[in-house]
């Protein structure tokens, strides 16, 4: 799943992807607005906060809200750099290990905000959770040449429209029409996982707080571990490879 890269990959394997990954932005990004009212993920919802914020005079808020817009192309610069740096040294299990610095990070926060309680209503925990879901989105969105994007629902209802229209419209070969089908159940799939996930999310974060980043952080880390593992191996077995 985090191995393959764009055309190598089956349709399958995307799915498993964007299914599972987000499920778990969902309820990062929900646990997030329940805990202070802020989106980590949703940087449509940020810039527009942003404006409001500045029209109306309130500069404390929009400090916030422009911090949470960098935070995430922060984390989203720094996994692309990581990603180009990998590719170009030829080790295949770069974007599992992208996933599994995700894993530390978001480990780190949920440690930070069990053990800090006076933290929890600090939007700097959210900034740092910002910085977390630039860096999984950037992931999955070169890992599958942009066809998984995990916390972008806005382009994925977009694509959705596109691919009914395209559908519906019957403008496509059969082959054709196959493929746009995958996208939308992909799409699809995309969505109602982010949606469950939220709802998870908040659920869960209403029962035990910060733990729910950790437990996050403990299933990207068994979703990563295995291919960074074979990865490693296939490496070691064949250097050139």
């Amino acid at each position: 799943m985090l191995i393959h890269t764009g055309t190598a990959r089956t349709v399958s394997v995307d799915l498993r992807l964007a299914a599972s990954l987000s499920l778990l932005a969902g309820a990062i990004n929900a646990a997030g607005f329940r805990s202070l009212g802020l989106f980590s993920g949703n940087m449509t919802g940020n810039v527009s906060a942003l404006s409001d914020h500045l029209a109306l005079g309130d500069l404390r808020l929009a400090f916030w809200a422009v911090s949470l817009v960098i935070a995430f192309i922060s984390g989203a610069f720094a996994s692309a750099l990581l990603i180009e740096v990998g590719r170009r040294r030829g080790i295949s299990g770069i974007y599992a290990y992208s996933i599994l610095a995700e894993a530390g990070l978001l480990a780190l926060i949920a440690l930070a905000d069990i053990g800090l309680p006076a933290i929890r209503s600090d939007p700097l925990v959210l900034v740092g959770v910002a910085f977390v879901m630039g860096l999984q989105n950037a992931a999955t969105t070169r890992i599958s040449d942009a066809r998984v994007r995990t916390t972008h629902v806005t382009g994925t209802a977009t694509d959705i429209g596109v691919e009914l229209a395209i559908l519906l419209g019957n403008a496509r070969s059969q082959s054709g029409r196959g493929v746009v089908r995958d996208r939308l159940i992909l799409h699809l799939a995309t969505i109602v996982a982010f949606l469950v996930g939220g709802i998870g999310g908040v659920l869960i974060y209403g029962w035990i707080g910060g733990g729910l980043f950790l437990l996050i952080a403990l299933v990207l880390t068994a979703l990563a571990l295995p291919d960074a593992r074979r990865a490693r191996a296939a490496h070691l077995a064949d250097p050139r490879g």
